[in-house]
């Protein structure tokens, strides 16, 4: 049958219209990038702790004891909190201690390290402490009222992510059952059974991934404590403690320990500090290279090549938070991936 004039025009009027739904609505969610990212890492962390939300409420024998959810989320919500206060308490004041003597040293640290590039010819002669001050680089602004605002800008804005994905991650928490009911109303009939064995498996994988986050963070204090220790090395406890918070930074973390680790060093002889920044350096490695791979293929069931890529990729495209969120991200396509070509495999052939 031929296409009339009349029904060609519909026709490409409703793909005009439908390429430019398609390009406003892209529009509005790279508007929108940032809440949309908030709002994912809420959803990670309630898939995280869902299970241990679920253990702790089911944990009586009766129904009738069964604790509440909220009072089973706010539980664990009060430990987690408790255990950063009390690291908190434990780090902050050797490190300002430290930092205050090694502020002291510095004058004559900063003479030393001169003197050493001017006997090698890397340096033509010595300036102050001042000077060096005054011509380092302050921002963008180009002021240092500026770069002082903008840094209190970020660390606000910061403040706020956290609190709302705190609450918000609370909310997905409570509301998980019933907004999964909502959801699952817009998939076929047909399908609704699989969407939810890939929606239980995605959380036990995110799950698994926040215990080897756990896990990784205790074997780098572990390795820390017992070489800084061996090094000598003062407040190699709290050194220790910084390296397993900054083992759930990926890249940027590890690299914060080492300096931190370096700095203390420092404050003793150059020779500890160099010999802590090689030994940090080596031990970056076998995490990166080793640790992470083959305990997030155990755990969360990614291959090593599959958690090499996500960091990269989502390092690339979103920072610090896209690795952070690059091995769960990576495990919940796995899980969807599996689950099509299972479904595609059962799909009876098309006749011919």
């Amino acid at each position: 049958m031929p296409i009339t004039e009349r029904d060609f025009t519909r026709r490409m009027l409703q793909t005009v219209f439908a390429v430019a739904g398609v390009i406003l609505l892209a529009l509005a969610l790279w508007a929108a990038r940032d809440a949309l990212l908030l709002i994912y890492i809420s959803a990670l962390i309630a898939m995280g702790f869902a299970p241990l939300v679920r253990n702790l409420e089911h944990n009586r024998r009766s129904d009738a004891s069964r604790l509440p959810r909220w009072f089973a989320i706010l539980v664990i919500y009060l430990t987690v909190v408790s255990v950063f206060v009390l690291v908190a308490l434990i780090v902050i004041p050797p490190l300002v201690a430290q930092a205050t003597a090694l502020w002291v040293r510095m004058p004559d640290l900063f003479n030393r390290f001169q003197r050493v590039l001017i006997r090698y010819n890397l340096m033509r002669r010595p300036i102050t402490l001042a000077e060096a001050v005054q011509n380092a680089p302050t921002g963008a602004t180009g002021d240092a009222v500026g770069t002082v605002l903008i840094a209190l800008s970020t660390f606000g804005g910061g403040i706020f992510a956290v609190i709302t994905v705190l609450i918000l991650s609370f909310y997905f928490l409570i509301e998980t059952q019933s907004m999964f009911q909502y959801l699952i109303r817009f998939v076929p009939e047909q399908r609704r059974d699989d969407v939810s064995t890939a929606a239980r498996e995605s959380v036990v994988k995110v799950s698994a991934w926040l215990r080897a986050q756990v896990m990784l963070a205790g074997v780098m204090a572990i390795f820390s404590a017992t070489g800084l220790a061996l090094m000598g090395v003062p407040y190699f406890y709290v050194l220790a403690l910084v390296a397993a918070v900054g083992e759930t930074i990926p890249i940027l973390g590890p690299i914060i320990g080492g300096v931190t680790a370096v700095a203390v060093a420092l404050s003793v002889s150059p020779q500890l500090a160099l010999s802590v920044g090689v030994y940090f350096l080596v031990l970056h490695q076998l995490e990166a290279n080793v640790l992470v791979p083959k305990i997030m293929e155990k755990r969360v069931g990614v291959s090593p090549v599959a958690v090499m890529v996500a960091l990269l990729v989502g390092g690339a495209l979103f920072g610090i938070i896209g690795a952070i969120l690059a091995i769960p991200t990576a495990a919940i396509l796995s899980v969807i991936i599996e689950d099509v070509v299972t479904v595609r495999r059962a799909a009876p052939p098309a006749e011919a």
